[in-house]
């Protein structure tokens, strides 16, 4: 195991006593367990606390504060005086709370806490200081972050030393999941008790919470979608497979230049970029790429070097190997018809034209599918093509995708062709694919791609074979257990 110093603190609640105890006693993933008194209708503090096998942080958090305590404050605070004189190793307390005589007495035990649920405040790091004049050892400011950057004052906050900083929300995930890198004493897992919050043993496994020091390089996806991918699974089984110290996260920014920002500033080594960034990030100021990538016009995966950011395209290969499978006949005498003008068709088209396919685009932008058939020199179609005018159809819009898994590109049709390959993925068929199959019609999803493109991501990224299987393996362990 690495010399880490962040630790991964449980969190259970309860409606009753029984239940906060047997959940206390079944938090075998964490280093530590929160306890949130507050959940339960009558606590008992010395019950929590007897028998209790790990550290603990005591919570009853006030309803002003994201809490669920119901009580007055004065029944709040003889709780949590008792759990501070009862000996537990941690008893969380809120800035706001006032309860300045707790903070004095126990300042060894007392985590002095902030939660700001409506953005990230402008003066954090005068904030911090307020907190840690107070005299508390132990300093936790968790904000609701709308972007990647709004989580960067909290680095000098957690490397400031005795801090726990926590950003909330999508864009938030990476200060939980990278607590090591923010400096933070500890970080908080479990389900969803927070907005953000990722279960103990997903943040251990799939995260390789637990497996990160501090020279781990960082990698992640970059996409609107990111919470949903499943990429973090399979590029950390395969990091895990192979011995390499690295992890792979999900980055929700605002825009492609709120993931560079942030990016700089944590040392991000790596990167898969998924809708609507493509594009975006072929085209950033700096960024270099091989003339495959720049020929396709959109990027979907990204490395830094040490002479800077370079930028490939994996999507094209990562298409053909799986369409080349399951199409009985030769696809250069196919008709292709792709649905979509973004960043996943230019390269979906790219590798289409290299086979021989006759390709027509069709978009319900008709202005953007021009453009892009003229560019690639293929056909250009109406919004949504003809009955018995493709042999293959593929989908590379977002309908059908994690944020619109329940919206079909083509509700009624036509599928008169042999093969329907939709590029989104999800645990169950998408509508496109279960309709194509009910009508009779060949369909598979993108998930092959996926594994077949993130593959070579790996190799770029590392130097190395993706280790054989084990992304798939990863993949179908994550559907099968949910």
């Amino acid at each position: 195991m690495k010399h880490r110093s962040s630790q991964l603190c449980q969190v259970v609640t309860g409606q009753t006593m029984a239940d906060m105890i047997a959940a206390r006693d079944a938090a075998d993933v964490g280093d530590m367990v929160e306890l949130r008194l507050d959940y339960v209708d009558r606590p008992e503090v010395a019950g929590i606390l007897a028998g209790r096998r790990k550290p603990v942080v005591l919570t009853v958090r006030a309803g002003w504060e994201g809490g669920q305590f119901r009580g007055s404050e004065e029944e709040r605070k003889a709780l949590l005086r008792q759990a501070l004189e009862q000996g537990a190793e941690y008893v969380d307390i809120e800035w706001k709370a006032g309860f300045d005589d707790l903070v004095s007495e126990f300042p060894e035990r007392v985590v002095l806490s902030s939660h700001d649920f409506n953005g990230a405040p402008p003066d954090l790091a005068a904030q911090a200081r307020a907190m840690r004049q107070t005299g508390a050892k132990t300093i936790k400011i968790a904000i609701m972050a709308t972007r990647l950057r709004d989580t960067l004052p909290l680095l000098d906050i957690g490397r400031g030393g005795n801090a726990v900083v926590i950003g909330m929300g999508d864009s938030g995930l990476p200060s939980r999941l990278l607590a090591e890198k923010f400096g933070s004493l500890w970080t908080y897992g479990g389900n969803a008790v927070a907005p953000g919050q990722v279960a103990a043993g997903r943040m251990a496994e799939e995260f390789r919470f637990k497996e990160i020091g501090p020279n781990t390089a960082v990698y992640g996806v970059v996409g609107r979608n990111a919470m949903h991918s499943f990429s973090p699974v399979m590029h950390n089984a395969a990091f895990r497979a192979a011995g390499i110290d690295a992890v792979y996260v999900p980055f929700k920014p605002e825009s492609f230049k709120d993931f560079f920002v942030f990016a700089s500033m944590l040392g991000v080594q790596g990167a898969s970029v998924t809708i609507p960034y493509k594009v975006d990030a072929l085209n950033w100021p700096s960024m270099k790429a091989d003339k495959r990538t720049l020929a396709i016009g959109a990027a979907n995966t990204l490395r830094l070097t040490e002479h800077g950011w370079e930028a490939t395209n994996t999507d094209v290969e990562g298409f053909l190997e799986p369409l080349q499978k399951a199409y009985a006949g030769s696809i250069g005498d196919a008709r292709v018809a792709v649905l979509g003008a973004g960043g996943a068709a230019r390269a979906v088209i790219a590798g289409l034209i290299d086979t021989g396919a006759a390709v027509t685009v069709h978009a319900r932008n008709e202005e953007r599918a021009a453009q892009l058939a003229t560019e690639f020199g293929v056909n250009r179609g109406s919004k949504r093509p003809e009955a018995g005018s493709w042999d293959i159809l593929v989908n590379c819009t977002p309908l059908g995708s994690a944020s619109a898994r329940a919206e079909s590109p083509l509700p009624d049709g036509p599928f008169d062709g042999t093969l329907v390959y939709d590029l989104t993925y999800g645990p169950e068929e998408s509508p496109l694919v279960h309709a194509a199959r009910a009508a009779g019609c060949a369909a598979m999803s993108g998930l092959p791609m996926l594994i077949a493109q993130a593959e070579r991501q790996f190799a770029w990224w590392t130097g190395q074979p993706a280790p054989a299987g084990v992304m798939g393996e990863a993949i179908s362990r994550r559907l099968t257990c949910g």
